[in-house]
């Protein structure tokens, strides 16, 4: 059984800073391209930032230079560094991985981030 547990939510205010984790169980954690996709109220979900098992990334336009995605094959886990937060990046944020492009996404249950003074 596949799960992915995301952690690391919370309230912030604008500018600050937190950190995403997620743990990854029933798979092959090393072989798997992990990615972070956000959803706000009444709008699609969007990719965030994703690494593939063989460690490239890609961003959102409007993360780059602000967020940083990372991984530990050892933890099963994948990161979410997220600095400099806005108000527009108040969205519940999501934990996937696939083998790869025309394979099945696992989901994780989401955890809300929200920027706010």
């Amino acid at each position: 059984q596949v799960q992915l547990v995301e952690s690391g939510g919370g309230l912030v205010q604008p500018g600050g800073s937190l950190r995403l984790s997620c743990v990854a169980s029933g798979i092959t954690f090393s072989v798997y391209d992990m990615a972070w996709y956000r959803q706000a109220p009444g709008k699609q979900r969007d990719l965030v930032a994703r690494m593939s098992s063989g460690g490239n990334t890609e961003y959102a336009d409007s993360v780059k230079g602000r967020f940083t995605i990372s991984r530990d094959n050892a933890k099963n886990t994948v990161y979410l560094q997220m600095n400099t937060l806005k108000p527009d990046d108040t969205a519940v944020y999501y934990c996937s991985g696939r083998l790869g492009p025309f394979f099945p996404t696992y989901w994780g249950q989401g955890t809300q981030v929200t920027v706010s003074s």
